[in-house]
């Protein structure tokens, strides 16, 4: 689910700020770093961005049909009352 990439490179970064004197524990600490990233944004609950794509259009859809249907209510709602009328 996660760009394997991104997380690889995060977790390069934060070991590349180690401090040259402990240049021996940066293998270690860009491995422990990179486990830490993938159990945590594993337990997230996130979505990809096709999915939120995907859910976004669905929403628009639904939507529209909400809108249309509320304009035929308003139109029967009128059509009851212009009868009640006569």
């Amino acid at each position: 689910m996660f760009d394997t990439k991104a997380i690889d490179d995060i977790a390069s970064r934060l070991a590349g700020a180690v401090p040259p004197g402990l240049n021996t524990l940066k293998e270690d600490l860009e491995k422990n770093i990179h486990a830490i990233l993938q159990s945590v944004l594993g337990k997230l609950d996130l979505v990809t961005r096709e999915e939120f794509e995907v859910q976004k259009m669905v929403l628009a859809k639904t939507r529209s049909k909400l809108e249309d249907l509320e304009k035929r209510v308003a139109e029967i709602e009128q059509q009851l009352l212009s009868k009640e009328d006569m």
